[in-house]
């Protein structure tokens, strides 16, 4: 190919962007445009973490790093399959890379999940985060809160219900949600998991975490504190696991201080119906599990009613099915074949490439995403030169496609502008930034 292979991510999370730093330390010449549907980039970064975990948000400096590339584009508030689709983006680029990532609430099949005031913590955690398709307002009335599953979301969820709303405003919570956390009148926030304390899948630094609040006493009811042969065995073979174990024992056997709210952690407790009175969430059911011997769990008939007036389901994230690709509704990612979109007839389609959670699924940590690029890119450029070239690959047919379209796009140079003004927002306030929550707004001032 006697120009530069052109690239197209679709998604400007994390996943993407990894992708295209990936593509970038190729032996390849390329140039790549990341396509995103919110204004800004970042994925989950901006949109997923907890306002509280400023460290985390870190990674975006390297992120910048590779946006500010000059073989990198970005293209925001552009809707795959709604302004563009993939046939279209095959006539722009000889590759397109999907990397939108998991962002709703895998479901929980148990009664009463649907009653007023049972909530997805993907739902909660894009309100606290100020994402911009999202209500302004969220309906926290509850004085006593559970929140089902035991992984670093749910403990995300419990400490944003527990802390107290002042302790946030060091972070880039946006004002509607510091006035809806400080209205709340929560006491106490229990979190459920269905297994023993060994197979919890948050990490020692989330868990420690919960303890730094000064208005916030971490209970952990020693009867869930249980092991068998294959949670010793797991304790004495990872160390994070071994960490985690020690914490959880620690804080069960310590007295409770008088700290004002209260965040409980109830181990070996299924989930078994959310009960409610007129239509609303008026307490949760559980059943004692007890441990096999094998790392898994089993029931003992012994029921727990706890009286609580919300349910947060923190029991995973799903993808979202993507227009003109297939998809695997059980599993929710996209099939495929070390990266490389398998058809119906389970065959390559080509030129299309998929990597991130919609790839492998919601799990591990972000800087997993960096292995999934690595597989997905290798593939691709092993398909490079078999690859049929793109019909109009100059860098500005693709501008001009999407002007036509009336697509009101935004760039990397808008997006920085965007984070200019977050930042200054901030530092009228002493903050180190305030969000911007609208899509309207920040459209806006990316656009100048």
């Amino acid at each position: 190919m006697s120009r530069s292979l052109r690239v197209a991510v679709v998604g400007a999370g994390p996943a993407g962007i990894y992708a295209a730093d990936t593509l970038l330390k190729s032996d390849v010449e390329v140039s790549v445009d990341l396509f995103d549907r919110l204004p800004a980039p970042y994925g989950l970064i901006r949109y997923g973490v907890a306002p509280d975990h400023p460290r985390i948000k870190g990674i975006v400096t390297a992120l910048q790093r590779v946006l500010d590339r000059p073989e990198v584009r970005f293209f925001g508030n552009v809707d795959h399959g709604v302004d563009v689709k993939l046939d279209e983006l095959r006539q722009f680029y000889d590759a397109v890379v999907f990397a939108t990532g998991a962002d709703r609430d895998r479901p929980l099949d148990v009664p009463g999940i649907d009653l007023d005031g049972s909530y997805g913590a993907a739902d909660f955690v894009s309100w606290y985060d100020g994402h911009p398709d999202v209500p302004r307002t969220w309906p926290l009335r509850a004085r006593e809160v559970a929140v089902l599953g035991v992984g670093n979301v749910a403990l995300d969820v419990a400490r944003v219900l527990a802390k107290t709303a002042d302790e946030l405003l060091t972070t880039e919570i946006p004002d509607n949600v510091h006035r809806g956390l400080a209205a709340s009148p929560v006491t106490d926030v229990h979190v459920f998991g269905r297994r023993g304390p060994a197979q919890a899948k948050f990490t020692p630094l989330e868990l420690r975490e919960l303890d730094h609040s000064p208005n916030v006493e971490v209970v952990v009811h020693p009867e869930g504190i249980d092991f068998d042969a294959a949670s010793v065995e797991l304790i004495r073979s990872n160390k994070q696991v071994e960490m985690v174990v020690r914490t959880l024992q620690e804080w069960a056997i310590r007295d409770v201080g008088s700290r004002p709210r209260r965040l409980h952690l109830h181990f070996l407790q299924s989930p078994v119906e959310v009960l409610g009175v007129d239509g609303s969430v008026s307490g949760l059911r559980t059943e004692r599990m007890e441990l096999d011997g094998s790392g898994g769990v089993r029931g003992t008939g012994e029921h727990t009613d706890w009286p609580v007036q919300a349910v947060y389901r923190a029991v995973g994230y799903l993808s979202a099915h993507l227009a003109d690709l297939p998809f695997d509704h059980s599993s929710g990612t996209v099939p495929h074949q070390a990266g490389r979109v398998l058809d119906l007839d389970e065959q390559p389609m080509t030129g299309v490439y998929v990597t991130g959670w919609v790839k492998r699924g919601p799990v591990g940590l972000i800087g997993h995403t960096k292995g999934d690029a690595l597989e997905t890119v290798t593939s691709l450029l092993a398909d490079a030169p078999l690859l049929p070239p793109a019909p109009a690959p100059a860098r500005e047919a693709v501008v001009r496609f999407l002007e036509q379209r009336a697509v009101p796009f935004t760039t990397n140079e808008g997006w920085l502008r965007l984070d200019a003004h977050e930042v200054a927002l901030g530092a009228e306030r002493g903050r180190e930034r305030v969000k911007v929550v609208g899509r309207d707004e920040m459209t806006g001032l990316c656009r100048g």
